[in-house]
């Protein structure tokens, strides 16, 4: 079986949000695997997505921290300015993060961690309404 839909994801801040809920809302049929894998895949370059810490708010404070630490803006040596200072930055933090995720379904449930959460990583200041690329591959559970 494979599947393939879009969605779009309303606006949030700058900052690290879980959207595990979303994702699957828009992929029910998560629950119809036995056994299958999840791709998930952002379709823009200064967002990015990551598997994380889903409990503690405090950890998607952290990360958004480290982040502006190790990538500061208005860096002088950028040459890449026309979007704005956190332009050029959201490039970098997404390149080291990652457009996609490849999340294995076992028993028609995500197999992660209990403590685990997909994050979408907004790196704009106002980086609008994000939109995935959701594909569900896999075996049909017998019901």
């Amino acid at each position: 079986m494979w599947l393939q839909k879009e969605i779009d994801l309303r606006p949030r801040p700058r900052g690290f949000h879980l959207v595990t809920d979303e994702v699957l809302a828009a992929m029910p049929e998560v629950r119809t695997v036995r056994a299958g894998l999840l791709h998930v895949f952002i379709r823009h370059t200064s967002a990015s997505l990551t598997i994380n810490e889903n409990a503690d708010p405090t950890v998607r404070q952290d990360f958004e921290e480290h982040f502006n630490r190790a990538v500061p803006e208005n860096e002088p040596w950028y040459r890449h300015r026309d979007e704005g200072p956190d332009d050029l930055p959201a490039h970098i933090k997404s390149s080291l993060l990652g457009a996609s995720l490849g999340i294995p379904v076992t028993d028609g449930r995500l197999n992660i961690g209990l403590w685990q959460g997909i994050y979408l990583c907004e790196h704009r200041n106002h980086g609008g309404a994000r939109r995935l690329v959701l594909t569900l591959q896999g075996e049909k559970r017998k019901l």
